[in-house]
């Protein structure tokens, strides 16, 4: 029974504590003006809990908008209403305050890890480079001679009298 009033307490005052926080929407984010840079200018406002820029999963590249919990609501309706329609690299960027409601629990999830790109390019370079075993490497000698066979059967077909050295 004490154990169940300490857990309530105890989750009475995360939720007070996330209600507090601030969150706001950050859109039409030029380029150039990510993560670090974003946490070095919003952090003339306030202390700033967590930042997440939507970026590309293949390419890693920005999205161009993003998310930023500020310490408090207050710092957060400040922020909204001084940057919003604020031109900053020749974009006019759009903010606004996030209601707690519709900030979704997984929003920040790996917002302060920093995004490596997986390389799909070196992937597909080992697949192609990889050694083939003699199955594949006798399924491919068959696919040759089938290839190698329709285009004679075309070539005779057409009447023409023509003879080219073997794929294989």
């Amino acid at each position: 029974e004490a154990f169940d009033k300490k857990k309530a307490a105890k989750s009475a005052k995360s939720t007070k504590a996330e209600e507090e926080k601030g969150v706001i929407y950050l859109g039409r984010i030029p380029h150039g003006f990510y993560e670090k840079e974003m946490r070095g200018y919003f952090s003339q406002f306030g202390d700033i809990t967590r930042l997440r820029l939507s970026r590309n999963k293949k390419t890693g590249k920005p999205k161009h908008y993003a998310f930023i919990e500020f310490q408090s609501r207050e710092v957060a309706e400040i922020v909204a209403e001084t940057m919003d329609n604020y031109l900053l690299f020749s974009h006019m960027l759009k903010c606004q305050v996030v209601p707690p409601e519709k900030v979704h629990e997984k929003l920040f999830n790996g917002s302060n890890a920093v995004y490596k790109p997986f390389n799909y390019e070196l992937r597909n370079r080992q697949i192609h480079n990889k050694r083939k075993t003699p199955e594949q490497l006798e399924a491919k000698h068959k696919q040759l001679q089938k290839t190698e066979k329709k285009l004679r059967e075309a070539i005779k077909d057409a009447g023409i009298d023509y003879d080219f050295p073997s794929f294989s």
